[in-house]
């Protein structure tokens, strides 16, 4: 999945996002969803989250 659909998220999910820092190289960070941050439906970016360690990102990929 590739994390555009807030339905597809769920706290306690582990996902690969994106930093804003890593915006421009696309490096991935991994961890497991703490928090929701996009209120809408869907983003063409991914779905804003944080990270059960604090960092906030778009989720780029849910992993199973």
């Amino acid at each position: 999945m590739n994390g555009q659909n807030r339905k597809d998220i769920t706290v306690g999910a582990h996902v690969k996002i994106v930093l804003k820092a890593d915006q421009r190289t696309g490096k991935l960070t991994e961890g497991v969803v703490a928090k929701l941050l996009t209120k809408s439906s869907f983003h063409h970016h991914g779905i804003k989250v944080m990270l059960e360690d604090g960092q906030v990102g778009r989720v780029q990929e849910v992993i199973k």
